[in-house]
């Protein structure tokens, strides 16, 4: 009977571009690819087929998990080809592996298409930066690229935190230790509980998943260190309301001032199918800290945050529609890819409708009102 190496598999994703490979009893392997499930055309998995392909690339010690809490995560080598993060779970009794491929290309800003202003804030020398989203949309490979530009242009100690660890970092003008949860540490507090004592100055946490975890995340900012982490939420103004949110009612007062203070920026991000199905591209939302900001923050005025990045245009902040329009009118992505991720359909849909009929221009504003302050001024000039 025809067996599946897991190698053939590995180098197909890698080779294909795809995202995540799924093994599971039922179905022949399957790849992400640009968003969508793609079948690979050969023989359908059987439950001796995922349990062998499991212990092909599965530690001992994270078999000896898998069978104690039905369910491990790791992450491997593909010798210089990529990285793999895996998650091992039961299901009705079977298992089923997922494999995510982490690059080992670090991408640039420009690549990724962040603003110029994101770099200037890992100059900062302390501080907190989020970088949010869901589940798949590219957090990672951000603050991948955020700690390498450190690494690759300042002489910083950086202690990475992660569960487990993906991208890796090699001592540049910086120096980086890489601890993994599980392996070099029990638990991501009991990382950042020791953390000080290991001199750093720029701190990757993986993920803020505990009150405890963002406890310590927000004492290592209030210490002089710059913090990175990810949060699972969407958008700038969800981010600040969940954090307050994980804190009891009788510190909430408390922790709004520490974040006013101590957090310097959110990004939001969500991947977007490009038009023609062909790759994906990041659309960002982006806050900065202001004292305007940090006020509503300490003020638990967080519902007027949106209003306060659309005013923020100055330093760099965008609401994630305004970025899912511009990509848009730039033919980037599709009118449907647009409305599936905005986070007011309604109101982008009626400003499709608007621009198609050419009422409004590609900044969204009434068609004509450009020339006519063009021509305001040339008949002052005439007048002159």
């Amino acid at each position: 009977m025809a067996t599946i190496h897991i190698d053939r598999v590995l180098e197909t994703c890698i080779k294909q571009g795809a995202s995540d490979i799924h093994l599971v009893v039922g179905r022949p392997p399957v790849l992400r690819l640009d968003g969508q499930l793609k079948a690979l055309d050969t023989k359908v998995l059987e439950s001796d087929d995922t349990v062998a392909l499991m212990k092909s690339v599965t530690p001992e010690r994270n078999q000896q998990e898998l069978q104690e809490e039905g369910t491990t995560d790791f992450g491997f080598a593909f010798g210089d080809q990529g990285r793999f993060r895996v998650a091992v779970f039961r299901q009705r009794g079977l298992l089923s592996v997922v494999m995510r491929l982490i690059p080992t290309k670090m991408m640039t800003f420009e690549e990724l298409g962040m603003t110029t202003y994101i770099r200037a804030l890992c100059h900062r020398p302390q501080g907190i930066f989020l970088v949010t989203g869901p589940t798949g949309c590219g957090k990672t490979t951000t603050l991948a690229t955020m700690i390498n530009y450190i690494n690759e242009t300042l002489d910083r100690h950086i202690i990475t935190i992660e569960d487990p660890i993906e991208y890796y970092h090699y001592h540049k003008k910086g120096l980086v230790n890489q601890r993994a949860v599980g392996i070099d540490v029990p638990t991501f507090s009991e990382a950042l509980r020791r953390i000080l004592r290991q001199d750093p100055d720029v701190i990757l946490v993986g993920e803020l998943r505990d009150l405890e975890t963002m406890e310590a995340a927000i004492r290592a900012a209030e210490t002089g260190h710059l913090v990175f982490s990810t949060v699972h939420t969407t958008g700038a103004q969800g981010t600040v309301t969940r954090i307050i949110d994980v804190f009891p009612p009788n510190q909430q007062g408390q922790i709004r001032i520490q974040i006013s203070s101590n957090l310097i920026a959110v990004l939001s991000q969500m991947l977007c199918r490009r038009m023609g199905g062909k790759g994906r591209v990041a659309a960002f939302e982006f806050m900065t800290v202001t004292s305007a900001i940090a006020n509503l923050i300490r003020e638990n005025k967080t519902f007027r945050i949106n209003s306060a990045i659309q005013t923020g245009k100055k330093y760099g902040m965008q609401l994630l529609d305004d970025h899912l329009w511009d990509l848009y009118v730039k033919k980037i992505i599709d009118k449907n890819e647009m409305l599936e991720t905005a986070r007011l359909p309604e109101e982008l849909n009626e400003k499709a409708k608007q621009f198609a009929k050419g009422l409004i221009d590609k900044r969204g504003r009434a068609a004509g009102v450009e020339k006519s302050i063009l021509e305001s001024e040339l008949d002052t000039r005439a007048r002159k």
